[in-house]
């Protein structure tokens, strides 16, 4: 019969095969992405895979301090994805709502040209 410690200790060496894989198919398309919010986008990836191998970490070693790390990376990651999105919008790589509506656009020229 096998043991639940057999089982935990199987499914995560698992997880820690299938996350690396996913780690370095990230890191290819950090590397090779055409545009920056692909990169961006990758970049917040790596951030969730990482979070995965610390709380994998966590069970397989027993410590749950490594909980803690991934609660705090999570922090951090969601704020640098927040603070990219806003560094690709003021590039003006990406056109924010506000601005990409032609009917917004018409009505702002046609009222300044009413007041003259």
């Amino acid at each position: 019969m096998i043991t639940p410690a057999a089982i935990v200790a199987a499914a995560s060496s698992a997880a820690l095969i299938i996350l690396g894989l996913a780690l370095i198919l990230t890191v290819w398309r950090v590397v090779a992405g055409p545009t920056l919010p692909d990169r961006i986008l990758a970049l917040d990836m790596l951030t969730g895979i990482a979070i995965g191998l610390i709380a994998v970490i966590a069970v397989k070693t027993g410590f749950s301090l490594y909980i803690d790390i991934a609660i705090s990376l999570g922090l951090v990651g969601f704020l640098a994805t927040v603070a990219f999105a806003r560094f690709v919008l003021s590039r003006g790589n990406i056109k924010s709502p506000a601005s990409a509506s032609p009917a917004k656009a018409n009505a702002k020229k046609r009222a300044g040209g009413k007041k003259r």
